[in-house]
């Protein structure tokens, strides 16, 4: 293995047994463009999207023993979406070993976060098809637990427009409205939404989908208003 990537082999707490299966996990769909590499992470992100779901299930099922399905689904989301494990990804310093292409590079592909977060799910494929289930499961509990046992404090934060909908009603404000602008080929988009209320901007989100680009909007709208006068 290159000694390049002996960092992130100890940030995930596994050391592959074959080399390639960590560097194609790591070869975006660019990188393969402008190389002599021929297959990019996209097979394990799929696979590493469906064992990082059961591991997190799993997880949550074991640690909240007296809570209900609604909450633990909601637990799961959480944590399993693109913004939560971007953020993990950053933490890992995954995007200092991203391959690239030239010109995603330099359009800041490694600070996306649709790329970190695929990237992050085909790692944890790659860890799973390395050494099997009980690896990929341990990789998956060392860089998700802590954020898991964070989640409870946060849950009420996760249908942030509602939460935004309901505090500007009760600030006698007018309901939010949401502009949303995309850019990136219809493979790969990245939506931006802007949210406002009475002509007045509160918060800008970005995200893989429009859902999500609102939602953060919408939390950073919350966020705003509790630190101006308005809360």
């Amino acid at each position: 293995m290159s000694r390049h990537f002996e960092k992130l082999q100890q940030s995930i707490g596994y050391e592959f047994s074959d080399a390639a299966l960590l560097r194609r996990a790591l070869s975006h769909r660019s990188w393969i463009a402008e190389s002599d590499d021929e297959v990019s992470n996209e097979r394990l992100e799929f696979l590493g999207d469906a064992v990082l779901g059961w591991a997190v299930a799993d997880l949550v099922y074991s640690e909240f023993e007296d809570w209900g399905e609604g909450v633990l689904t909601d637990l799961r989301k959480s944590v399993v979406n693109a913004l939560a494990l971007a953020e993990v990804a950053r933490d890992i310093d995954l995007g200092a070993y991203l391959l690239l292409g030239n010109g995603e590079d330099a359009a800041g592909g490694r600070n996306k976060e649709s790329i970190l977060s695929d990237a992050l799910e085909a790692v944890i494929g790659a860890v799973y098809i390395d050494a099997g289930s009980q690896q990929a499961f341990d990789v998956v509990r060392r860089l998700i637990a802590p954020r898991l046992a964070a989640a409870p404090s946060r849950l009420d934060r996760l249908d942030q427009k509602s939460t935004l909908q309901e505090l500007l009603a009760s600030l006698g404000l007018p309901s939010p409205s949401y502009k949303i602008t995309s850019q990136g080929p219809d493979h790969d988009k990245e939506f931006t939404a802007v949210v406002s209320s009475d002509g007045d901007i509160l918060g800008t989100g970005v995200g893989r989908s429009k859902k999500l680009a609102e939602q953060q909007a919408a939390g950073e709208a919350i966020d705003a208003l509790h630190a101006s006068d308005h809360a």
